[in-house]
């Protein structure tokens, strides 16, 4: 009997993993996030011969509290032979993987984890916008916009030479960027809000780091999105009328 921690990716489901597939189809039970896109679960459920059960979590609307999934893991792992637990893009890339393997561990339950293709990187790639560039920051952070309590240093985020990949930042999108510019980081640093990545629907919102929660206001930007901070910014709008990779406004 095992547990598979699997991640499905940013939403496109041609970014699916063939291992991710592959369990899909041979899994007893799937227990699958909300943020794992309308794609990947119009695939599950036409792949899969699993019980499915949906634990839907995106950011103030959960159908199950972490507690209860961790329940289900354990009734559900101790039960069936192959156990899914399909999560969006990475499970460990602010995905709560690694409370689940805690959980599993203690429970004396063994698992296995299935990486997936993460938002914070595939979503900017979608945008022509690389993470890294050899003309731009030297470095690469990723951070979380919510907190359950205060932990992230703003002013050495603020003076690193990085560019911040943000992921569930739109709620504190104007909080987070004022807590930046206060500690020193330039108002004008380019900033991209990437909404709904790598799906048909996806959208690019562009500005500088001192308006850029206004033109999100004012563009009705809504979760999920990736928020990228930092001069790899400008590839977009050098690269943006020859990328085929999904029709950008």
């Amino acid at each position: 009997m095992t547990v598979y921690i699997v991640g499905a990716g940013p939403g496109d489901k041609e970014l699916l993993t063939l291992k991710a597939l592959r369990l899909i189809r041979e899994a007893d039970v799937i227990l699958y996030d909300e943020l794992i896109g309308e794609e990947i679960r119009e695939l599950v459920k036409k792949e899969s011969r699993a019980l499915l059960v949906d634990v839907g979590k995106r950011a103030g609307k959960h159908k199950k509290k972490q507690e209860e999934i961790n329940k289900l893991l354990i009734e559900y792992g101790k039960k069936y032979s192959k156990v899914v637990r399909l999560k969006g893009g990475d499970p460990f890339v602010f995905g709560r993987g690694g409370e689940e393997i805690e959980v599993l561990a203690k429970n004396g339950i063994e698992f296995e984890i299935v990486p997936g293709i993460t938002s914070a990187i595939a979503a900017p790639a979608y945008a022509g916008i690389p993470v890294t560039h050899r003309r731009f920051d030297p470095a690469l952070v990723f951070i979380t916009g919510r907190q359950e309590r205060e932990r992230l240093n703003w002013e050495a985020l603020a003076g690193l030479n990085a560019t911040l990949v943000i992921l569930m930042g739109v709620s504190n999108l104007k909080a987070n960027a004022e807590k930046l510019m206060k500690h020193g980081k330039d108002p004008d640093t380019p900033v991209a809000i990437i909404e709904r990545g790598t799906t048909e629907n996806q959208r690019v919102i562009t500005g500088k780091l001192s308006e850029i929660s206004e033109i999100a206001e004012k563009e009705n930007v809504r979760a999920p999105a990736v928020i990228v901070i930092g001069g790899v910014v400008e590839i977009h709008d050098t690269v943006k009328d020859y990328l085929r990779n999904l029709k950008i406004p």
